[in-house]
């Protein structure tokens, strides 16, 4: 698989007239070799993997991560550096871009340190952006890469019946964000034990739990606190950035009330539905993204609200890929996409969102998330 996406990486570079590309962003340094590491964030020790035209690949790594870079990089040559020794990650740079013509890099997702080394070593005239080629290339899964969208919608759906199951009247937030995660790494570690064999992909489940409840409804990212949930109260629960099954990210929220719901904040919710409903109308190949986005966007606003964020947005083994269902993204749908895909409505003191993600097909789409959205499945009994 990796060797595949390598193989077709490097035509498309020779089809650019790129003679190397330097990638830094962790996400496109796994889709191309298999290596990972948890650290998630710039911690003064720069990855970099050269990709040659021709010739041999070379991952640039911290020698504290040698032994996992060794053991899941499909590459041809690792080069080790450690903090404070000779040029560190500088020593390979002047060979491996030599006397290239032009340079491919990301320019949004290097890391200053190393853009200003690299600024150093070539003209200006010969850096051009590698992003765009990376991003097509990821916008149609493959069949591995729609196993592993599967897999993470059952890991989604697990989770959004734990934490609907753990809401209720004078429980802390906390305690529904516990059993989220539990419920998701348990159906995680099951599907990695029956269908991979990578023994170092943890099943465990991470990042922050977005919920709120209450008077903090409105707070879009709100987290999991020590705030206790009581009855009558609206309660979000959203994973999209716990839906991280084997790297591959999915979106997916819904919106809960505890034993009753305030009628006008029903007829939001239902407005936010129906937003969504219209968006899946006009979800199917051959359309463009923001053709789905005017659709959501057009309901909500006839309801009488303010006209609303993106409906939404491509995922796989990063957060946000490439189309975004919003005005003026005029990508053409097409099977293989992997999308999340909302429905929304905002006031002052109320929110409603309801999301789900979608495998586009030949004749329409495919839901990988799902969990009730009717009135008798959002208001929990006591």
């Amino acid at each position: 698989m990796f060797q595949t996406r390598m193989d077709a990486f490097r035509d498309r570079l020779k089809a650019a007239g790129i003679d190397v590309a330097l990638i830094t962003d962790d996400d496109n340094v796994y889709y191309l070799t298999g290596y990972y590491d948890y650290l998630h964030m710039e911690f003064g020790r720069p990855t970099i993997l050269v990709v040659p035209r021709d010739g041999d690949t070379l991952l640039i790594t911290p020698t504290i991560d040698l032994v996992a870079a060794r053991s899941s990089a499909r590459v041809d040559r690792i080069a080790d550096w450690n903090d404070g020794a000779g040029e560190e990650w500088r020593a390979e740079l002047p060979a491996a871009i030599g006397t290239a013509r032009k340079v491919a890099l990301e320019p949004d997702h290097m890391p200053p340190v190393v853009r200003a080394y690299v600024d150093s070593l070539v003209d200006k005239e010969t850096l051009t952006s590698v992003t765009p080629i990376l991003s097509d290339m990821r916008m149609i899964k493959s069949a591995e890469e729609l196993q592993l969208a599967r897999h993470a919608g059952q890991v989604a759906n697990a989770m959004m019946q734990a934490g609907r199951d753990a809401i209720s009247d004078g429980t802390p937030e906390y305690e529904v964000a516990l059993a989220i995660s539990q419920a998701g790494t348990r159906t995680a570690a099951g599907l990695l034990a029956a269908h991979y064999d990578d023994r170092d992909m943890s099943p465990t489940t991470h990042f922050l739990q977005i919920m709120a409840s209450g008077d903090t409804i409105t707070k879009t990212h709100h987290r999991a606190s020590t705030r206790v949930m009581r009855r009558t109260e609206p309660v979000f629960l959203c994973f999209c950035g716990m839906t991280n099954f084997h790297r591959f990210k999915l979106g997916f929220d819904r919106t809960f009330w505890i034993e009753s719901a305030d009628p006008a904040q029903v007829a939001l919710y239902e407005t936010a539905v129906k937003s969504q409903q219209a968006a899946l109308a006009a979800l199917r190949p051959g359309v463009t993204a923001e053709s789905v986005h005017a659709a959501y966007a057009e309901v909500i606003q006839e309801a009488g609200f303010d006209y609303p964020f993106r409906c939404g947005r491509a995922t796989g083994f990063s957060f946000l890929e490439h189309p975004q269902l919003v005005t003026g993204d005029t990508t053409i749908l097409q099977p293989g996409m992997v999308l999340a895909v909302d429905g929304s409505v905002a006031t002052s003191d109320f929110r409603a969102q309801v999301g789900d993600s979608f495998i586009i097909t030949q004749d329409g789409y495919e839901p990988l998330t799902n969990h009730p959205k009717t009135l008798e499945d959002v208001i929990l009994p006591a």
